[in-house]
């Protein structure tokens, strides 16, 4: 039976596991002894690992999980990330619309460019669901370090494009302060509230608040909703100027996140 488990580390992220009962490919690994110590516990054999961006806190432990492959048996251990020179370890390039399998597994996936955060991230697509690194968190998105608004605005209308059932793989417990920003610029929307009730009921009892779903993002994420007259208006109040397009209100949302 194929399993998706969140192997914390650090303060907040999430190291994605995907499993059966034998074997296990991990998404942005920042750091390897988790990933090592959940392997360990549950007798499981790395056979991948995913990248989606450069950032320490997701490829950190890499290079110490390769090592640990390798001590374990003689194949070489395939890594899929960006197709750029930030990644010499990626034994499998891929970039936009590409295609590939998890054949332990038996998962496919597709490849999404999804530039914004960095410019060269990258986001999986799957059946069993999307991993988009720092891309989108539910009810917020990553910081514009090296994209701008117009490409975020794309990326989350892709988003908006998938399964209303699929599940969201987000990078990090961002949750409950996405929320409280949410609540401040989109008052309007109640279901924000029940959200924030459930959210906070899960970190009291120690339970992630992922995944998400994109019919949850949809009805909660601020960042997904940019066409929303009343979102748009608290925006023009806000900043003193019309939101006349999508992308206005996504930089308008962004820069009072950044701040918040």
């Amino acid at each position: 039976m194929l399993k998706i488990h969140p192997i914390p580390a650090f303060n907040d992220n999430y190291i994605w596991c995907i499993h059966n009962d034998q074997y296990a490919y991990v998404v942005d690994p920042g750091d390897h002894q988790p990933v090592v110590d959940f392997l360990s516990e549950q007798n499981l054999n790395l056979s991948g690992i995913l990248i989606t961006h450069h950032h320490a806190d997701h490829i950190g432990g890499v290079q110490a999980l390769i090592e640990f492959s390798a001590a374990q048996n003689n194949s070489t251990l395939p890594i899929w990330g960006p197709n750029t020179a930030r990644f010499p370890f990626v034994t499998h390039p891929v970039v936009e619309q590409d295609e590939f399998v998890l054949e332990k597994v038996g998962v496919t996936f597709l490849v999404m460019e999804v530039p914004g955060h960095t410019l060269d991230h990258i986001a999986y697509h799957a059946d069993i669901g999307l991993f988009c690194g720092d891309t989108m968190f539910s009810a917020g998105c990553g910081r514009l370090f090296e994209g701008d608004a117009e490409q975020m605005q794309t990326n989350f209308d892709r988003f908006r494009a998938l399964p209303d059932t699929l599940s969201v793989y987000c990078t990090h417990e961002y949750t409950l302060a996405n929320i409280a920003f949410a609540q401040a610029v989109w008052s309007t929307n109640k279901t924000l509230d029940k959200y924030s009730n459930w959210a906070t009921e899960q970190r009291a009892k120690g339970f992630p608040t992922l995944p998400s779903t994109i019919a949850i993002e949809k009805n909660i994420n601020p960042f997904m909703n940019t066409g929303a007259s009343d979102l748009r208006d608290v925006l023009a109040q806000q900043f003193n100027e019309p939101m006349t397009s999508d992308v206005a209100a996504f930089a308008a949302l962004r820069k009072w996140k950044d701040t918040f």
